[in-house]
């Protein structure tokens, strides 16, 4: 008997990393599409192998903010939508040998750098995602807008994703520090942000790339206020294994140190946030496929 859970994959460019796929800043998981698309193609079927129910689109680093301005206006609807294909193949590929579905979530990531509040600029912004939605739309079953770090980059991203009828889901970066009033990486309030997510029509609100302890809160205060203001958002937690990342940090600049969370560990996390309302979990940077197998192994153990 399962759990009612989605099984999301892991942190893409640190499973590169830990592959030996060519991997360095500012280039980030975008260098391995560079030079070696068939690693990118291995690191999404590990996480399938793991038990992955659904894969992420490896379009993380298809931006300015990594590329470089002249590379991205080369290459990146180019890299984003190879990315896109290697992931729906996979995909297709998965379900055809194992009869199990696989659903391929097409990434937008923060177009103007990570963790970086202070350097989102709208009007900037919306071309990148304009180039990374068309690119990636024709071979995506879903979407998901990642480590989002201010109320007005969702409103934006929200604007790109407008035309798309597939399901759409938005996840939020937190502040590194455990609170009863969770908040975003630019100190807005989690509250306010949750009314924001309601009223314009989502179907789901996620958080990663925030260190695990941070998790639990939001995710209970998503449940009881999306259900006070009368949406029943879908709710997921994808937790990297970094340290505290505090305001200001330099996300393309050097690679940030793990902590090595074990998978034993981080499935207490996961299960704590079951508890509390997740039905959509996986990990971000530092999670690999065998916190994966161990999220899924737990999900099908019976009771």
């Amino acid at each position: 008997m399962s759990k009612h859970v989605a099984v999301l994959d892991g942190g893409m460019g640190r499973e590169l990393k830990r592959m030996g796929a060519p991997f360095s800043q500012p280039l980030w998981s975008a260098q391995a599409l560079i030079e070696s698309p068939s690693l990118v193609r291995q690191a999404n079927q590990n996480f399938i192998d793991a038990g992955a129910e659904i894969i992420t689109v490896n379009s993380y680093a298809c931006v300015p903010f990594h590329l470089g301005q002249e590379l991205f206006e080369r290459q990146g609807a180019v890299l984003a939508q190879l990315a896109a294909k290697i992931a729906n193949s996979v995909a297709k590929g998965a379900i055809s040998n194992s009869q199990r579905s696989i659903t391929v979530a097409g990434a937008i990531p923060p177009v103007l750098g990570s963790y970086r509040p202070d350097l989102f600029e709208p009007k900037q912004a919306m071309g990148i995602l304009d180039t990374l939605v068309a690119a990636q739309e024709p071979h995506v079953d879903m979407w998901i807008a990642e480590t989002i770090s201010i109320i007005e980059e969702f409103s934006t991203i929200q604007q790109a994703l407008k035309n798309s009828t597939k399901k759409k889901y938005y996840s939020f970066t937190l502040q590194d520090v455990p609170s009863e009033q969770a908040s975003l990486r630019s100190g807005e309030l989690l509250a306010d942000t949750i009314k924001q997510v309601c009223d314009t029509g989502a179907d789901g609100m996620l958080f990663n790339c925030s260190i695990p302890e941070v998790m639990a809160e939001a995710i209970k205060q998503t449940k009881a206020l999306s259900k006070a203001f009368g949406k029943e958002l879908e709710i997921g937690a994808y937790a990297n294994s970094f340290g505290p990342i505090q305001a200001g940090h330099k996300a393309n600049n050097s690679l940030n140190q793990t902590n090595a969370v074990s998978a034993e560990e981080y499935l207490e996390f996961v299960k704590q946030w079951h508890q509390l309302g997740a039905t959509i979990i996986g990990g971000c940077c530092g999670i690999h496929p065998e916190h994966i197998q161990a999220i899924s192994h737990w999900k099908y153990a019976e009771h």
